[in-house]
């Protein structure tokens, strides 16, 4: 998108961008004040010395659900790559645990700091990258692979209680109950 322009010529989403001016948190990088910050109808924390940026859970999924919000964050933070970092563990901007390191959908290489129930810290480029992932069919390409692993996993499963009832010499695990009613009785 070019300086100045009001809409995204690829996809009509309106450019938007709106600082709330208070801070609101600290951030888990580099311990200075975060300011909260809406780009679209998206609202984050954005860290102006670093450049990183908290997102809560909520807020999160929406953006990973909604193309035009997607478009918003994606001219936004387009240009901003950070430099490689070393792999440091942060703490959370509302309860202050240590967040878990993930992969975004397990298959598209960029690594995030969430905050089960609160939050996703990104780092510079982590957002736009994430965007571009989801917009390059990302998002369906790790649900078929869930899908496929979760497939395999019940085939394992089904064999495995296959091989077992071959084991113990019966095709029909309920078999044994029937011929010991001669025991108890019964006909």
């Amino acid at each position: 998108m070019f300086d100045g322009s009001a809409f995204c010529p690829g996809c009509g989403a309106r450019r938007s961008r709106a600082d709330t001016g208070a801070a609101a948190a600290r951030c888990p990088d580099c311990t200075r004040a975060m300011r909260q910050l809406n780009v679209g109808t998206t609202a984050l924390l954005e860290c102006e010395n670093c450049d990183g940026v908290w997102v809560d859970g909520e807020t999160f999924e929406a953006l990973c659900a909604d193309r035009e919000a997607q478009a918003a964050v994606l001219h936004q933070y387009a240009d901003r790559p950070g430099p490689s970092r070393p792999v440091k563990y942060r703490p959370c901007v509302r309860c202050g645990k240590m967040m878990n390191r993930i992969n975004f959908a397990r298959i598209s290489g960029v690594v995030v700091d969430v905050c089960k129930g609160h939050g996703t810290f990104l780092d510079p480029g982590e957002l736009h990258a994430i965007v571009g992932f989801i917009h390059g069919g990302g998002l369906q390409r790790a649900r078929g692979r869930e899908l496929d692993e979760l497939r395999e996993q019940e085939n394992r499963a089904l064999e495995a209680e296959r091989r077992l009832t071959r084991e113990r010499g019966r095709s029909d695990p309920h078999q044994g109950h029937h011929s010991w009613s001669f025991l108890i009785g019964s006909e």
